[in-house]
């Protein structure tokens, strides 16, 4: 017979070591972690999110703010830029679900200092690799700061709705979009990128997402109907399947896109569903946003929470096949459905309920690590499988836990915030010094939140002078 290290790489032999080691010893653990109380969920969120910010190098002296250790490409940690913006996000939720502002301090420096020159979430270090995707996250974590009420910055800084405009105006500009496959972004911004030719769902799900917030955020039309044509674009060829609703990955603009990738990420469903919730709230309820919502709701818990926890389709069956990537996405998943149940009350129904049975898998099996406390990614299998078995720090695994458990205190949070009942100020030249954006329009001065809604509304009616041949009508 062949002995098992002749059949595998040192490495994947010695990764499996470790997660078989690590189930035989977690098997009979028990978690330390209770959520049956809301003091409960709040002690363990703390206790979680102390252990995420160990894997942010960021507040430390000589390292830099905002992103986790990365990236991959330059042998520098697991993570790539946009998973920085990412765990900003998930904190600016921790924060406004449970009132800890420990580290409210150290999501404001990182999120600042990412904004790059112009302030739209270009810096120069990563714009030469920038995905349509990457900006997105980091937009969509300004927008939810301004939501969520995040402490505002100091004035002389850029402000979350500001920062969110900005990346919006960036992405709808003509330069980011083409007449291939009919529409869409593609995945990568620079035409020399690898993966330039492929419009895929995640890019253009951030922009019909951000689209749709920054709708009922402002009251600005046009931002529903570039959310409304993005959502239809991405109907239309075929990402979200017309008959089943499952949501794929993306295609190529040689094929037309009509070479569908049919792999489902759990976050491409998800970032759909949450911002078809915000256009349904936004239109006040109608029937066409109703139904994408029903129908990506039901789609997600049949594919996704079928073994009574958030599960990877397209990885999880087999440890060791998850990349640093996917093993965050059942965060963002947690965090996103709850927000549903805000913004689409109607869902609260069938998502509380499988969003509590998956968090409690989740505690179950945070028994790892020297404190036994640790969280791993397989929530459904019951037990801790070391990080190590998919070649990472843990981060992500971390993060998903986090967002699991504080997400289940969403029905004691207030509603979030739009320009009437919120802080945030708005630029109308957000957005507009970085290439192929409209030019700059005159300043305007204002002293009140109402303003941020007028400045909008200005920036808005240039934006689709400028860019007429992609305005339509519902």
């Amino acid at each position: 017979m062949v002995s098992l290290p002749s059949l595998m790489s040192p490495s994947r032999w010695l990764a499996t070591l470790l997660a078989t080691t690590s189930l035989v010893s977690s098997a009979t653990a028990q978690s330390p972690y209770k959520i049956d109380t809301d003091a409960e969920i709040k002690n363990t969120a703390r206790g979680m999110a102390y252990d995420l910010m160990l894997q942010y190098k960021g507040n430390q002296s000589g390292e830099i703010p905002g992103i986790l250790p990365g990236p991959p490409t330059e042998h520098k940690g697991d993570y790539y830029w946009w998973e920085g913006g990412a765990m900003m996000g998930t904190y600016i939720d921790y924060w406004f679900l449970t009132g800890d502002d420990s580290y409210n301090h150290v999501i404001t420096e990182g999120m600042l200092h990412q904004t790059g020159p112009n302030q739209d979430y270009m810096p120069p270090n990563h714009t030469a690799s920038l995905g349509n995707d990457d900006q997105g996250f980091w937009g969509m974590s300004a927008m939810l700061a301004a939501e969520n009420r995040f402490p505002d910055p100091p004035p002389d800084q850029a402000q979350w709705l500001a920062l969110a405009q900005a990346v919006w105006v960036t992405q709808a500009s003509p330069d980011r979009h083409d007449g291939t496959c009919g529409g869409g972004l593609r995945w990568q911004v620079p035409p020399t990128n690898m993966g330039y030719n492929y419009k895929n769902t995640i890019a253009n799900a951030c922009f019909f997402d951000l689209g749709a917030r920054l709708a009922r955020y402002t009251f600005n039309q046009t931002y529903a109907d570039y959310a409304a044509e993005t959502f239809q674009w991405l109907w239309d060829v075929q990402y979200i399947d017309n008959k089943e609703w499952k949501v794929y990955d993306g295609g190529h603009v040689e094929k037309n896109c009509t070479d569908v990738n049919k792999a489902q990420f759990s976050y491409n469903a998800a970032l759909l569903l949450h911002g078809s919730a915000f256009m349904y709230n936004y239109t006040n309820g109608s029937a066409l946003w109703k139904n994408r919502v029903d129908n990506l709701l039901d789609g997600i818990l049949r594919d996704f929470f079928s073994k009574g926890a958030a599960f990877e389709l397209p990885c999880e069956g087999r440890q060791g096949a998850c990349t640093a990537d996917m093993l965050s996405f059942k965060g963002y998943v947690h965090r996103w459905l709850s927000t549903v149940t805000k913004v689409a009350p109607h869902t609260s129904s069938k998502i509380l309920p499988a969003l509590r049975k998956s968090a409690e898998a989740a505690v179950k099996q945070c028994t790892g690590g020297e404190t036994g406390r640790r969280c791993g990614f397989y929530w459904s299998e019951g037990v801790y499988v070391d990080p190590a078995v998919d070649k990472t720090s843990g981060a992500g695994e971390a993060m998903s836990a986090l967002a699991a458990i504080s997400s289940l205190l969403i029905e004691k949070t207030p509603d979030l915030a739009n320009n009437h009942t919120g802080t945030s100020k708005g630029n109308p030249l957000a957005g507009t010094k970085s290439r192929g954006s409209v030019e700059p329009l005159a300043p305007i001065t204002t002293g009140d939140r109402a303003g941020a809604a007028i400045l909008t509304i200005l920036l808005i009616g240039a934006v689709v002078s400028t860019w007429g041949w992609m305005s339509f009508a519902d």
